[in-house]
């Protein structure tokens, strides 16, 4: 008989922990037998710590976890983190050192050269850093693999399609990111009611740097990140979810209008649980991507694009939009987690 996988969520009563909830109910691989969360949670059952804030009700299976603090050991065989970065760096190493696999939504870990920073339908082959990691740091069964930023997962799909088969030579970004991306409570009210906030601290960095390391090349030296600049912007706006981006690509070869809707629609698809029938949907209607229509495409994991064409100072220009705490979070994790599987890095119970 196989075994469902034991899982523990650290965070676990944050925006994220939540979806992390959401998503891991009725799991096929997973099971969640751990909650971790701060001192102020600690000790409480998950229905008293946690203020709900999701569609649907609470699942049942997990209203009467014991809220644990966030330190090893937890019941469970690995851990999804959803811990904010000034935490989580020392913790998630903790867990790592003490054997756990840690799926990481933290920025902490995401440059580091010996962590696999991982979109699996772009860049499933880096997954192979933990070799290395775990040799380079001197952990044994445990490991840490990461999201990227939530912004960076809406344009680096549409980006790595257009990089495999015509290569870029530059990119400028403009992103909208929901409030939900600020976790909970977010935004003050004041800040973002009948305005664009045009800061995101610590945000713009991110999507400059974190898409050339996705799409780099896996070498016996580690790896060889992208050589294309990305100059980016990024605005907080007054939707609750979804993250939409405006994105200018100057490309290293020429390529027609069709030959960059081509790239983008056969852009493959995994064979995963969570994986979407469709990892990139390119829309031909004119007012498409719009947030609160196609954000919760293909179950919130699809990269929806629309509106390319070509551009009068850069080659071509496109917007893109992903659920934010979806594909750019739980959801990616959760997905990563399912690769780590069938790749033989967690291994699955039987008795």
């Amino acid at each position: 008989m196989v075994q469902k996988i034991r899982v523990g969520i650290l965070g676990a009563t944050g925006t994220v922990g939540q979806r992390f909830v959401q998503l891991l109910e009725a799991h096929p691989q997973f099971e969640i037998t751990a909650m971790a969360a701060s001192d102020r949670s600690a000790g409480k059952p998950y229905s008293e710590a946690c203020a709900w804030k999701l569609t649907g009700k609470m699942p049942a299976s997990v209203r009467d976890i014991a809220v644990q603090p966030i330190m090893p050991p937890l019941d469970c065989d690995l851990v999804f983190s959803s811990l904010p970065s000034s935490v989580a760096r020392e913790t998630e190493e903790a867990f790592a050192r003490s054997g756990y696999p840690v799926i990481s939504n933290s920025s902490s870990y995401r440059m580091d050269e010996d962590v696999p920073l991982l979109i699996p339908e772009i860049n499933h082959d880096h997954i192979r850093l933990i070799d290395w990691q775990r040799k380079n740091r001197d952990f044994d069964a445990g490991f840490i693999v990461t999201n990227p930023n939530c912004a960076v997962v809406t344009v680096a799909p549409p980006l790595a399609a257009l990089h495999r088969k015509f290569g870029i030579e530059s990119a400028v970004v403009t992103t909208l990111q929901a409030i939900s991306g600020a976790g909970y409570p977010g935004v003050a009210s004041l800040d973002i009611t009948d305005n664009v906030y045009p800061y995101i601290p610590g945000e713009e960095p991110k999507v400059e740097t974190e898409s050339q390391k996705i799409l780099g090349i896996l070498t016996d030296a580690g790896i060889e990140k992208a050589d294309f600049t990305v100059s980016a912007q990024c605005f907080r706006v007054n939707v609750v979810d979804g993250h939409m981006a405006s994105v200018r690509v100057n490309l290293k070869e020429s390529a027609t209008l069709e030959d960059v809707v081509d790239a983008m629609k056969t852009f493959p698809s995994l064979d995963l649980h969570s994986s979407p029938a469709r990892f990139i949907d390119v829309t031909d209607e004119p007012s498409r991507p719009q947030t609160r229509l196609d954000r919760d495409s293909g179950n919130g994991m699809t990269i929806t694009v629309g509106r390319i064409f070509p551009d009068n100072i850069f080659d071509y220009r496109f917007v893109a939009l992903s659920h934010n705490t979806v594909r750019g979070a739980a959801g990616c994790a959760v997905l990563n987690a399912e690769l780590l599987v069938s790749e033989g890095y967690v291994q699955i119970p039987r008795t």
